[in-house]
């Protein structure tokens, strides 16, 4: 859609209202029937402020002589101003933080709290393969739970401010507004798409249960999921999946489902990767050096390399490993969880600050979000070196 211009917008202001027009926006930008590359932020001042024209040129040139800041911060209504803009950055903002490169979102299970330092979240164990043969007029058995909890490291709060200044308006520079809003929002999502990896990897270890801490991956101990395993070929995944399957619940002693297997790799893996999972055919060749070899050729071995799993990778998997070869398999939301006490928030504060009379910044957007990855459950995940 092409972008606004500042007097059809106040038209469409005059004739329904302000209120009506910035509900009318903000649903639109919702949905994406218009974005913030769609305004300019000179003419939405101009169009949304009460005699919007005039305060654009008094921000611009103001009139000399004395001028109380109260008085004219009080004359000019920029609620509706405000109200539109705060939305363009909201959206501008989400569009950084939630960018397509980051894995966050498919590697941990995200949850409320309310609880700053940490807190201790019950579970009750599965009953277990315990149903029994009854005999004719005999009782049922009773069956008991097993009472369990993890406890998840403190939350950390992190955040920042964006200001507005008197020149981005007059100087109509929206490209720069919005390059700042996407920019806050692309690293405040590099900032969590470290500690989530930091915390499925094995960087930080979290896991906690009954009191009782241990690291993520261990080669021995209360679960054995890490071990020596290079991703080369088919068979290393295989290794993989059955050091998993090996790994039995301490509740119940029995395995754990295996239904939604993920490969986490850096990006020097992704290929390897790939074309084992994609494949269509192994070939067996019987190691000998004569005219006479023989290679047999079958089909890829079922469903597990049949292109149905997803390979996670990203950049920032090798830079937080420091390893171009550690893999990892998992059901990645069963292992890891997310504690937020409130997710990606923006608060915005307007002309009437200290700011304003200092900085001249018209406007201020603070951006936060406090949360912490933490582990659930390390015996749905698997190291490889």
């Amino acid at each position: 859609m092409a972008a606004f211009r500042h007097r059809d917008l106040a038209l469409y202001r005059k004739s329904y209202g302000g209120e009506a027009t910035v509900r009318h926006l903000t649903e639109a930008l919702e949905s994406r029937k218009l974005r913030p590359n769609d305004f300019s932020i000179r003419d939405l001042a101009m169009a949304m402020v009460d005699d919007g024209e005039e305060w654009v040129r008094n921000l611009a040139s103001p009139k000399g002589g004395f001028r109380s800041v109260l008085e004219a911060t009080n004359a000019v209504d920029t609620s509706q101003f405000t109200a539109i803009t705060g939305q363009i950055f909201y959206n501008q903002l989400m569009a950084g933080y939630e960018s397509p490169e980051f894995l966050w979102p498919k590697l941990v299970t995200s949850s409320s709290s309310t609880i700053l330092n940490g807190e201790r979240i019950a579970g009750i164990g599965e009953i277990g393969d315990e149903a029994t043969q009854i005999p004719e007029g005999q009782s049922y058995p009773l069956v008991g739970v097993n009472e369990e909890f993890i406890d998840t490291p403190p939350t950390v709060k992190r955040g920042f401010i964006v200001p507005v200044t008197k020149e981005i308006i007059v100087s109509d520079k929206t490209g720069l507004l919005l390059e700042r809003c996407a920019k806050g929002g692309h690293w405040m999502g590099v900032n969590k798409e470290k500690r989530v990896i930091d915390c499925v990897t094995g960087q930080t270890n979290t896991y906690k249960r009954n009191g009782v801490a241990t690291n993520t991956y261990l080669t021995s101990g209360a679960y054995v999921n890490s071990q020596s395993n290079t991703l080369v070929d088919h068979t290393d995944v295989e290794n993989a999946e059955l050091l998993l399957a090996a790994i039995t619940d301490p509740n119940t002693g029995e395995p754990f489902p295996q239904a939604n297997l993920q490969m986490l790799v850096p990006l020097d893996l992704n290929k390897t990767a790939l074309r084992i999972i994609n494949a269509t055919e192994v070939a067996t060749v019987d190691n000998t050096a004569g005219a006479n070899t023989q290679r047999q050729f079958s089909p890829a071995p079922g469903p597990l390399f049949s292109g149905a799993w997803k390979v996670l990778t990203n950049q920032w998997v090798k830079t937080r490993t420091s390893s171009a070869s550690t893999w990892f398999m998992g059901e990645w939301k069963e292992a890891f969880g997310y504690i937020s006490i409130w997710d990606i928030l923006t608060q915005q504060m307007g002309e009437s600050s200290e700011a304003a009379f200092t900085s001249d910044v018209i406007q201020r957007y603070r951006v936060s979000e406090m949360g912490t990855p933490f582990v659930k459950n390390p015996r749905r995940a698997s190291k490889n070196t």
